[in-house]
């Protein structure tokens, strides 16, 4: 049980709580409101909660937020708020909190007296929650008294009642079970609530986020008094850095609060994370374009300023003083515009100028206090302007070389026949030998086959030009169409189904890590539209008698062992694709009606690039770890 927090309520009162439409449609398309009945959007009913506690934590009112996921996947956030407004609301005529649990656009985030800032700003986080719950209680303290409240279903099964008097502590404990018959399961994944509550602490310093798992009796408490900053840091674990410390700037001018953290790493990956009122801005915004814009132009400014730009040289472009950036630009503002519903992207215009003016003052003072690091950075990014140099010639060969092909493409793609991306397969298999059982077992009017020769470039460990100038990912680039990095265009691919064929092996697993790097950091929108597979080739062949079946992992080998009489039994061990013949390998691994295959889907970009970094990056001690606490089964490995 947390502490609870004061008892002044600051002014926000029932008659704060605004009501703008009803909550009729939340149980017959809860798509609408939470993305989807996945897991994402049953994580989404947590964090709905959890950042209804963090816009207290913004109003000044709340210190500490305990989360507890129980045995039968309940769950339960409670805070040290203010406690939610319980006075019959005055348009309503029935209990605030009853108003905010049940009605759409209904809460105290639309009134600039109770919340100058909020992440909850459509105010439909509580009753979408109770709305997609089988149960939900609810207990506030406020005014020294304790009030309940019991709901099924999105309606209220109890009055709100008083139950007692409390210490003159206040706050907020919401407990609900999501409805297992609107989502696909209540499986919550640990990992994924840990990613958001740690960034949430990061973005919100002074906040302690306290998580208990009942399942698994692990348990967790995140705070960060260095804020973005420690949250920089964290993302730059691993790797060589420029600079000892993250330079971190904090402002606020005409009532909104700036925060930017950066720092450099030796790299050559820019990662830069945006947030308003502690909603993540996936597509960027004004507040982003404002801290890319201002830091080309102060790098460039200041390296004339030095002498280490001379007059003769061009200005550094975009890129090449994004290269190795890490960087977390977090905004906080009475009226953010969030562009489409999901809240992807900033759009006020006055932000701009905000940011760029706070960012180059203060950033301009560090660099002309520490000009050793300066001049690392400058020099980090002429060697960048140079790369991008090449880069472009490369890239003018790749385009010159397309020409000279029969429709651009590269002579070893095996194409399909149809020209609809939509109904389109490419599968990217490693080595000739199984490329040509590919080509022969395929259904050449809808499949097409890309072999690779070995392993193809680390890019995690490469700038531009020498990827570009690598041969096997020219041709990938070539096949897929789509071009990279800036250049990418979604729109331009000749596959919606991209399917990385690689051997169940150790080498079969390095080549589809050495794949998706490439995917991840140059072609993301692939994997974010969910055009990027991994197809499962099965492990083992069992044959008793004319009886054959197929296993495609160590646990069901043993299982099936377990199971069946082992009277003339032959296995058929699979070490690689190429030892399968045409047949076999349409009907395990390529025939769309008995295939598995797994979408890639970026989930946390956060944890994805840290799990990059650590495979593939330069450190070697990290990946040692890495592999010892995650290697739980090591029968699959060929050694």
């Amino acid at each position: 049980m947390v502490a609870m927090g004061r008892m002044d309520n600051g002014g926000y009162d029932a008659s704060q709580i605004q009501v703008l439409e009803g909550l009729e449609a939340v149980r017959k398309r809860p798509s609408m409101y939470i993305g989807s009945t996945s897991s994402r959007g049953l994580h989404q009913l947590i964090f709905e909660v959890i950042d209804n506690s963090i816009d207290e934590s913004l109003a000044g009112y709340c210190q500490n937020i305990t989360l507890t996921i129980y045995d039968d996947n309940s769950v339960s956030v409670e805070d040290d708020g203010r406690g939610i407004p319980v006075e019959k609301h005055p348009q309503q005529k029935r209990p605030a909190l009853e108003v905010v649990l049940t009605t759409l656009h209904a809460g105290g985030k639309f009134s600039r007296e109770s919340y100058k800032v909020a992440g909850g700003l459509h105010g439909v986080g509580l009753s979408v929650v109770n709305g997609l719950s089988d149960w939900l209680e609810i207990e506030v303290k406020r005014d020294g008294k304790t009030y309940y409240q019991l709901y099924e279903k999105g309606k209220p099964i109890t009055e709100l009642k008083e139950t007692g008097k409390n210490n003159g502590t206040s706050g907020t404990r919401i407990s609900y079970k999501a409805d297992e018959t609107i989502f696909e399961s209540l499986n919550y994944e640990y990992e994924t609530i840990v990613q958001r509550l740690r960034e949430l602490a990061f973005l919100n310093k002074g906040v302690t986020i306290n998580f208990i798992d009942k399942r698994s009796d692990k348990q967790e408490s995140f705070s960060y008094e260095g804020g973005i900053a420690s949250f920089v840091a964290y993302l730059n674990q691993g790797k060589e850095v420029i600079m000892n410390e993250p330079v971190h700037i904090e402002n606020e001018k005409d009532g909104n609060n700036v925060e930017v953290a950066l720092q450099y790493n030796t790299g050559y990956s820019e990662l830069i994370y945006s947030f308003a009122n502690n909603i993540r801005t996936t597509e960027g915004g004004t507040h982003e374009m404002a801290l890319k814009s201002c830091l080309t132009r102060l790098l460039n400014d200041v390296g004339r300023k030095m002498g280490v730009l001379k007059d003769n040289q061009g200005n550094l472009s975009g890129e090449d003083v994004r290269e190795g950036l890490t960087a977390v630009v977090s905004v906080k503002l009475m009226e953010p515009q969030f562009e489409g519903q999901t809240k992807t992207k900033l759009g006020n215009t006055e932000i701009r100028g905000i940011v760029d003016a706070i960012l180059y003052e203060n950033l301009e003072i560090f660099l002309e206090q520490n000009p050793a690091i300066t001049k690392k950075i400058l020099e980090k990014c002429l060697r960048a302007s140079r790369a991008r140099e090449a880069a472009k010639k490369a890239r003018e060969l790749t385009r010159r070389q397309n020409a000279m092909e029969s429709l651009g493409l590269p002579g070893k793609l095996a194409d399909c026949v149809s020209k609809d991306p939509a109904e389109s397969e490419l599968f990217i298999v490693e080595g000739d030998s199984a490329g040509g059982s590919a080509k022969q077992a395929r259904e050449r009017g809808f499949q097409a086959v890309l072999p690779l020769r070995g392993k193809i470039l680390n890019v995690e460990k490469a700038r531009l030009d020498k990827i570009l100038s690598n041969e096997e990912i020219r041709t990938l680039i070539t096949a897929i169409g789509t071009g990279i990095g800036d250049e990418f265009k979604i729109e331009k691919t000749r596959y919606q189904k991209i399917i990385i064929m690689t051997d169940a092996d150790v080498d079969g697993s390095h080549i589809r890590t050495l794949m998706l790097t490439f995917l991840y950091r140059y072609m993301q929108p692939l994997i974010n539209s969910g055009f990027v597979y991994i197809a499962q080739p099965p492990l083992y062949k069992m044959k008793i008698g004319k009886k054959e079946e197929y296993l495609y992992n160590e646990e069901a080998f043993e299982k099936w062992l377990e199971e069946n009489n082992k009277d003339n039994l032959s296995i058929q061990r699979f070490k690689g694709l190429g030892e399968m013949n045409p047949e076999q390998l349409w009907e395990t691994t390529m025939n769309p009606e008995t295939r598995k295959i797994k979408r890639v889907e970026l989930f946390d970009a956060f944890q994805a690039d840290q799990i990059f970094n650590i495979l593939m990056g330069d450190k070697v001690e990290p990946r040692r770890e890495f592999i010892e606490n995650n290697a739980l089964d090591v029968k699959n490995l060929d050694i």
